[in-house]
């Protein structure tokens, strides 16, 4: 197996991340068609989104105890592979019961790609570069919205609701694949010798990782307050045409695309917990003026979308970074694993509040959406008490001497960095 250099790793962990986040992304722009083909209310299809991320939570944490116990490359094939088959019978789904059955499916495996993407990410980047390279990962975020979601809502609008996910299924095949013939072992957590039940009872008694924990739900309660339902409100509250929704997508991703890597070098050089305070500041300002808006022209609408990406969004950069140093490498898995349960219960009960909060008028406009902004507020502020006290080590996380050679050779180049940069970094 040729040896991949770091970035076309990052490249490919960012592909597997795309498809997981485009499976989780299109569903919400497919709100007003979805709600209208399949005969349902707000409440339903926040059940859609809420189904997803709650089943990726609990198996998340079903698997947290054992998922370090595996070469991270081999338990990611095998999860992605489910997640692969599970988008394809969303696909097939015949009404909307099957299709809340199946989205309760793709959410386990994928909740379980994304985590095992980050631990992999902690394993083998230096802690000097580690934000820079959760921003590489979080590109499938932007490049999700701005090509990803736009191309599926067209393929929606052309043909059914099912055709975005026929198409994602096949993508995720293909890396799959690729995956499959280029992804390198990744074991070097396994060198520390102990029992995963061991590990996962230190796991549990981290304070640290505790706090962690909690910011993290925190950061996505914020985020995600007003997300599921946005669409719908933008068209039925903002005066935003439904053609033109994918517009907001592809701005914000097309932005995002370029600001998510600067993000994470602007928290590698000036402190991660700073850059994040001042994203949630601003996301902070765009959440009030969207969730509190009126009809107004489509520019302003797409102004307040693409900033709703970038900042709202980035914050998950610099946030994603404290977390892969909050524990040291031989529990990171479990971590990230704990970590993934928590935003994805996280998210499925802001989708729920959101279900139980709003509801549609007759004219297609939501009512009290502006409860959800908020409560995305005081989520955000939450965040920030949080983030302060995650104490963070970047000598303390750097991986154990790794036996595959491709790790071996990040770390050897990790070691011939300034040594300044490592007391800088430990700084949030």
């Amino acid at each position: 197996m040729k040896k991949l250099s770091e970035r076309s790793l990052l490249l490919l962990l960012a592909a597997v991340q795309f498809t997981h986040i485009m499976d989780f992304m299109i569903m919400m722009p497919l709100g007003p068609q979805l709600m209208r083909d399949l005969q349902i209310g707000p409440g339903y299809f926040s059940a859609f989104v809420a189904v997803y991320t709650i089943t990726s939570g609990v198996v998340g944490l079903l698997a947290a105890p054992f998922i370090d116990r595996f070469d991270r490359r081999k338990l990611l094939l095998v999860v992605y592979a489910g997640f692969g088959v599970a988008t394809l019978a969303c696909a097939l789904a015949q009404n909307a019961s099957t299709l809340l059955v199946a989205r309760a499916v793709s959410g386990a495996f994928g909740g379980v790609s994304t985590s095992l993407v980050m631990a992999i990410v902690g394993d083998v980047v230096p802690a000097q570069r580690r934000a820079a390279a959760v921003g590489i990962i979080m590109t499938a975020f932007s490049v999700a919205a701005a090509m990803g979601v736009p191309f599926g809502l067209q393929l929606a609008q052309r043909f059914q609701w099912e055709a975005p996910f026929f198409v994602l299924a096949g993508l995720a095949g293909l890396t799959w694949v690729f995956a499959f013939m280029r992804l390198p072992s990744v074991r070097g957590h396994l060198q520390e010798a102990k029992s995963p039940a061991r590990v996962f009872g230190e796991l549990l008694r981290d304070a640290n990782a505790g706090r962690a924990l909690l910011f993290m739900a925190a950061v996505v309660f914020g985020h995600f307050a007003i997300i599921p339902l946005m669409s719908p409100y933008m068209v039925g509250n903002m005066g935003l045409p439904e053609r033109d929704l994918f517009l907001v997508y592809f701005t914000g991703g097309a932005l995002s695309v370029f600001t998510a890597p600067l993000i994470g070098k602007l928290a590698d050089s000036f402190g991660r917990f700073r850059v994040f305070s001042v994203l949630v500041v601003i996301a902070c300002a765009v959440t009030l003026a969207i969730s509190h808006s009126g009809p107004m022209p489509v520019w302003v609408v797409l102004f307040l979308g693409g900033s709703f990406f970038v900042f709202a969004s980035g914050r998950f950069v610099p946030g994603q970074a404290i977390m892969t140093l909050a524990v040291p490498a031989s529990r990171r898995g479990a971590f990230m694993s704990l970590s993934g349960c928590a935003r994805d219960i996280a998210m499925g009960v802001t989708s729920s509040i959101g279900g139980w909060v709003v509801t549609r008028e007759p004219s297609g406009q939501l009512v009290n959406f502006h409860w959800l902004g908020w409560i995305a507020v005081a989520a955000a502020v939450l965040s920030l008490w949080l983030g302060r006290r995650v104490i963070v080590n970047d000598v303390a996380v750097s991986p154990e001497p790794p036996t595959n050679p491709y790790v071996l050779s990040v770390v050897a180049s990790a070691s011939s960095l300034n040594p300044q940069l490592s007391a800088k970094n430990q700084r949030t």
